[in-house]
């Protein structure tokens, strides 16, 4: 198991026995389901509602509007469709497994989490903590978000061939780790309390990685987590302003590599192939590596050079040799 994955999955076991949707009137005269217990393969023709302190588990549920997780609830959602979007409140969680969401996924301030598996969903936004004692997180594998992704507080990890057709964008979460992953659009991740990891992962436009705690890791071989290889980057990268130590690794970057103001100095290393070069910290410790390269393929050359010399010398005094003994 990665070393950065915390076990904090929620096993929900508090869902009751049987089957409780009941129907509500909402605030505007409107129809809503109370959801307490088990749900199956039915039509809800309107809002559905988790009550505070309590569970709902669906299985090939279809909702057609959209979907409130109250403070302290959860919903537990397997092969369903929500045709509207998920609000999640404080200390309320959301697991949806093989399930569309056509709407947004939003955290309130100190949301429990979400968790989605071969789900697809509109966007996905987790509010910042503020004062709430609950830090949220969000797990997303083999899922597809349309939109983009916005985080702000948290644990955050994308992985298994997961899909942001949008944006990816992080700040003030506790990390922001991409692991065999695509982003079709920018990637930000911003002063994270322990740092990010992307391994295995493309990303088509620029990424930026600024004042980050606990490092940076682009790739394998680094200190923050274990993986297999490096990734893809369509744009630029920039790493900033880093504390902990700045690893780029097996990277192909078709831009140029920013990396600046990090403590210590990133490394940056050498089976990157970077289009644009490497600007920042590293440049110089990068052309003098190339310098020692070609350098020692010069006195290579030389040698061979030396040895072939000699070999030809050998065999001129051999013959010589023995054309005077004729």
């Amino acid at each position: 198991m990665p070393r950065r994955t915390v076990a904090k999955l929620a096993i929900v076991s508090t869902i009751a026995a049987g089957s409780v949707l009941a129907v509500a009137p909402g605030a505007h005269a409107g129809l809503v389901t109370y959801c307490i217990g088990t749900g199956g393969a039915v039509t809800v023709p309107n809002d559905l509602y988790v009550p505070p302190s309590e569970s709902c588990a669906l299985t090939g549920t279809v909702i057609t509007g959209n979907v409130s997780i109250a403070a302290g609830a959860n919903l537990v959602i397997t092969g369903g469709r929500i045709s509207g979007e998920v609000q999640v409140a404080a200390d309320g969680y959301l697991d949806a497994t093989n399930t569309t969401i056509d709407g947004a996924v939003q955290l309130a301030a100190g949301g429990y989490g979400a968790f989605l598996k071969d789900a697809r969903a509109d966007s996905l936004v987790v509010r910042p903590k503020g004062a709430a004692t609950v830090d949220s997180f969000l797990f997303v594998e083999k899922s597809t978000i349309t939109g983009g992704v916005n985080v702000q507080a948290g644990e955050v990890r994308l992985d298994r061939g997961t899909e942001v057709e949008g944006n990816l964008s992080s700040s003030g979460t506790y990390y922001t780790d991409v692991h065999d992953s695509f982003v079709d659009g920018s990637l930000s991740v911003l002063n994270t309390a322990t740092g990010s990891v992307v391994c295995g992962s493309a990303v088509r436009g620029r990424a930026t990685f600024a004042g980050n705690l606990g490092g940076v890791q682009l790739g394998p071989n680094g200190t923050l987590d274990s993986c297999a290889s490096g990734g893809y980057w369509g744009r630029d990268v920039s790493i900033t302003n880093t504390t902990g130590g700045v690893t780029v690794d097996d990277n192909i970057i078709d831009g140029r590599l920013t990396v600046t103001g990090n403590t210590p100095a990133a490394h940056v290393a050498t089976n990157n192939r970077i289009r644009g070069g490497v600007t920042g910290e590293q440049a110089a410790a990068a052309q003098a590596r190339r310098a020692q390269a070609k350098a020692g393929a010069g006195r290579e050359d030389a040698a061979d050079g030396r040895a072939e010399a000699r070999r030809t010398s050998a065999v001129r005094e051999a013959t010589e040799a023995g054309i005077a003994r004729l």
